[in-house]
């Protein structure tokens, strides 16, 4: 599966299958409330800054993936911590993204 990052997505190999994630409205209200974020720019702030902990690291991948974080958390990622952190960032990176404009 291939992930479309003008949709918002991200790829991450969990558990030796190539998953596709995404941050929908609900899935960020989820993750603000799991977090303890008074809003989204609070939370994203705290990843940029590099003030997150291997918990929030693991509460937005389960967001993105839809999953339990206890699933997430007992998975095997391809290239380990590193490359969840690599797909974490992006993923916030595109959800936040602005599209480019047309020149046409």
């Amino acid at each position: 599966m291939v992930a479309n990052p003008y949709r918002g997505e991200v790829s991450l190999v969990v558990n030796g299958e190539a998953r596709v994630m995404r941050l929908s409205l609900g899935a960020l209200a989820g993750l603000e409330e799991r977090l303890g974020s008074g809003s989204l720019v609070e939370l994203v702030e705290r990843f940029e800054a590099g003030a997150f902990s291997a918990v929030d690291l693991l509460a937005l991948l389960a967001a993105g993936l839809d999953m339990p974080l206890s699933d997430v958390a007992a998975a095997e990622i391809e290239g380990g911590a590193m490359a969840a952190s690599r797909a974490g960032a992006r993923l916030l990176a595109v959800t936040f993204a602005l599209p480019e404009a047309d020149p046409a």
